[in-house]
């Protein structure tokens, strides 16, 4: 039996970072043009979040468990299963994570406005914000064409990070906890995965994981304890 220590986690990748940005081309060509759509519904939810209006919280969390879905089915199951064998079996914890968004859209919750945020709400705002408007644009800053770009509800990456800063705008709880352990999760398996392709944009998934599991732990609303009331609607 081989030596297991003798491995690298790049042994494992069973495909070339060609074929893998490729994907992301081939998904973003058959897709559109939802991007705009996208683009668009994500602009909206973040000026509604800067307003601390009410509608923020559930159509972010509504257009989010959308995107994980979307991703789960026509990402995972249809594209990246095509040099991934292990892509299918992500399934069960994408649709787990859509369900436990909904559930959240369901109970409801109120944003503060601009003038009652602290590091929390702004660090979760900048995360959302990056996952839709800026993660996109890597492509330019590593040396691909924007084709191959990863946009939130089409890739799992700005999904993951568009999540990561929704969730730091809600109260903590039980079911925002379930919530994001998946996309923190997601993002250190994608940042493994890129390392193991000698890709820098490895430490955007890493960095998005540590930032956003260490501002979701700090007190909300500067009340130093989590919102254990009722929810407003």
């Amino acid at each position: 039996m081989a030596d297991w220590s003798s491995y690298r986690l790049e042994d494992f990748i069973l495909f070339a970072p060609r074929a893998y940005w490729r994907l992301f081309e081939l998904h973003n060509a058959a897709l559109w043009p939802v991007q705009p759509l996208i683009l668009l519904l994500g602009f909206g939810i973040t000026l509604l979040a800067l307003r601390g209006s009410p509608r923020a919280g559930r159509l972010g969390l509504a257009l989010l468990a959308a995107g994980w879905i979307a991703v789960g089915l026509l990402f995972f199951w249809q594209r990246y299963a095509s040099i991934n064998w292990a892509a299918p079996y992500v399934m069960p914890v994408f649709v787990a994570e859509t369900l436990i968004l909904l559930l959240l859209a369901a109970r409801g919750t109120v944003f503060p406005g601009v003038s009652h945020w602290r590091l929390r709400e702004w660090a979760g705002t900048g995360l959302y914000a990056y996952g839709f408007f800026l993660h996109p644009l890597l492509p330019l800053v590593f040396g691909r064409p924007l084709a191959q770009a990863e946009l939130a509800g089409l890739a799992p990456d700005p999904t993951a990070i568009a999540t990561l800063g929704l969730l730091c705008l809600m109260p903590r709880g039980l079911l925002s906890g379930l919530a994001l352990a998946v996309p923190v999760l997601w993002c250190l398996v994608s940042a493994a995965t890129l390392h193991a392709m000698d890709e820098e944009q490895a430490l955007a998934p890493l960095a998005a994981a540590l930032v956003g599991a260490a501002v979701w732990a700090l007190p909300p609303r500067g009340d130093g304890k989590a919102d254990t009331g009722p929810i407003r609607t």
